[in-house]
C-alpha cells in the first residue's frame, strides 16, 4: 500500500454458485422462497414480541433484536444473489462491494456479541432468579444491545479502512456470490499474505473471544444448576438448548471462513450460504418451535386477529 490508493477497477464480477443456467433458475426459486421465509419469520417474531404483553421481558427483548439482526444479515447478500441467478453477467460496483464487506462484518460481529448478551441473560435468569429483573432492567438491556452494534461497527470499520485503500488494478473476478473479504483481498495488486493474517487475527479476536465466553457461560449455567437439582438441570438444559444450537450453527461457519480458512472453494461457498441464509432461517424456527410462550403468543395473536375480523 506504499503507493496509496491505485484503484482503477470500477466493478467486480461474481462467478456465483453455478455456471449452469438451468441450475441457476432452480436456485432462484429455492432461494427466493427461503428469503421470503426469513423475512416473514423474523417479522412474525418482532410483531409477536412487540404486541404481546406476556413477552415483554428481557429475554424476548433480546430475541427481538436477534430477529432484527438476522433479517439484515441475510439482506446484505441474499437479494443480490437471487437477482444474479437470472443474469448472465453478475457484476457489482466497487462502492457496492465495499458496502457488502462493511455491512456483512458489522452485522455478523454485532450478532456474535448479542449472542453473548443472551447467554448472560440466561445465566442471570437461571443462577440469580430473584435479582433477574433488577439486573436485566430495560436500561441495561438497551445498553448491552447498543454495545453489540458498536462492536460490530468498530470491527467492520477496521476492515473497511484497510480494504478501501488497497490497489485494485486488474483482476476483478470473485469466485463467490458476494464480496467476501478474503476473496476481495486476493484481487489486490500486492502481496496479500500478511494482510490475510492480519484480517484473520481481527476476525478471530471477535469470533473466538465471543465463542469462548459463550462456552464458559453455558457450562457455568449447567454446572451450577446440576448441583442444585436434577429437575432444575433438565429445565436449564431445555432453556439453553435453543441458544446453544443457534450459537453452533452461526459460529462454526464463520470460524472456518474467517478465522481458520480451509481454502476449499465449494466448501467456502456452502459455509457462506449457510450462515447468511440458513442461520437467519433457522433462528425463528428454533425459537418458536421449541418455545411454549412463543407458541401461546402465536395462538393469542391468531385468535385476536380472527376475533377482530368477525367483529367487522
Amino acid at each position: 500500500m506504499e503507493g496509496g490508493n491505485q484503484t482503477v477497477v470500477s466493478e467486480f464480477i461474481f462467478w456465483g454458485l453455478s455456471r449452469s443456467q438451468r441450475i441457476e433458475v432452480l436456485l432462484f426459486v429455492v432461494f427466493l422462497m427461503l428469503y421470503l421465509l426469513i423475512v416473514s419469520g423474523n417479522i412474525v417474531i418482532l410483531v409477536l414480541i412487540t404486541n404481546d404483553p406476556h413477552l415483554h421481558s428481557p429475554m424476548y427483548f433480546l430475541l427481538a433484536n436477534l430477529s432484527f439482526i438476522d433479517m439484515w444479515l441475510s439482506s446484505v447478500t441474499t437479494p443480490k444473489m437471487i437477482t444474479d441467478f437470472l443474469r448472465e453477467h453478475k457484476t457489482i460496483s466497487f462502492a457496492g462491494c465495499m458496502c457488502q464487506v462493511f455491512f456483512a462484518h458489522c452485522i455478523a460481529a454485532g450478532e456474535m456479541v448479542l449472542l453473548v448478551v443472551m447467554a448472560y441473560d440466561r445465566y442471570v435468569a437461571i443462577c440469580k432468579p430473584l435479582h433477574y429483573f433488577t439486573i436485566m432492567n430495560l436500561k441495561r438491556c438497551t445498553g448491552l444491545v447498543l454495545t453489540s452494534w458498536t462492536t460490530g461497527f468498530v470491527h467492520a470499520m477496521s476492515h473497511l479502512t484497510v480494504i478501501v485503500e488497497l490497489p485494485f488494478c486488474g483482476p476483478k473476478e470473485i469466485d463467490s456470490f458476494f464480496c467476501d473479504m478474503p476473496l476481495v483481498i486476493k484481487l489486490a495488486c500486492m502481496e496479500s499474505c500478511d494482510l490475510d493474517i492480519l484480517m484473520n487475527a481481527d476476525c478471530g479476536l471477535v469470533a473466538v473471544t465471543c465463542f469462548i465466553l459463550l462456552l464458559i457461560s453455558y457450562t457455568y449455567i449447567l454446572i451450577t444448576v446440576c448441583q442444585s437439582s436434577k429437575a432444575g438441570a433438565s429445565k436449564a438444559l431445555n432453556t439453553c438448548t435453543a441458544h446453544i444450537t443457534v450459537v453452533l450453527i452461526f459460529f462454526v461457519p464463520c470460524i472456518f471462513i474467517y478465522v481458520w480458512p480451509l481454502n476449499i472453494t465449494w466448501l467456502d461457498k456452502f459455509l457462506a450460504v449457510f450462515y447468511s441464509v440458513f442461520t437467519p432461517l433457522l433462528n425463528p424456527a428454533i425459537y418458536t418451535l421449541r418455545n411454549k410462550e412463543m407458541k401461546n403468543a402465536m395462538k393469542r395473536f391468531i385468535s385476536n386477529y380472527l376475533g377482530h375480523k368477525r367483529n367487522f
